[in-house]
């Protein structure tokens, strides 16, 4: 079988993190919400990137913003790094890296969410051989 990979990600309030995903340009493919109602299991997707989101299962702490990072993240590859970031501050996001043109000949762009995961998006595509 062939290998792929695929984020999760949980949020204190996946909820909110479902919807400013998709405020971001994410299509929302399936939602399984607990008895408790909160988010059980859901995935957005947007071309062919996918992420499953869920609501934490326990008090985590993530890393704040140290300099231009939080040291993890998840990368978007694009075609218009410009147009996301747009969209991602207009639904709540927070600039970290404005779309800036990088030394190795890519676009790149970084933003956090409202909880604070740190999102990149780029025209680099990583794993391919110069």
């Amino acid at each position: 079988m062939e290998s792929r990979l695929f984020a999760y990600v949980s949020y204190p309030d996946a909820a909110a993190a479902l919807d400013w995903l998709e405020k971001a340009g994410f299509q929302p493919v399936r939602r399984q919400d607990g008895p408790d109602g909160k988010v059980v299991h859901a995935e957005v997707r947007m071309g062919d990137a996918v992420v499953m989101v869920s609501s934490d299962d326990a008090a985590y702490e993530r890393p704040p913003l140290v300099g231009r990072s939080t040291g993890s993240g998840l990368y978007l590859l694009l075609d218009d790094v410009d147009a996301f970031y747009r969209t991602a501050l207009a639904a709540g996001g927070v600039s970290v890296i404005e779309p800036e043109d990088t030394e190795w000949g890519s676009r790149r762009a970084r933003v956090l969410d409202p909880q604070g995961r740190e999102w990149s998006v780029g025209t680099y595509e990583p794993g391919l051989s110069s």
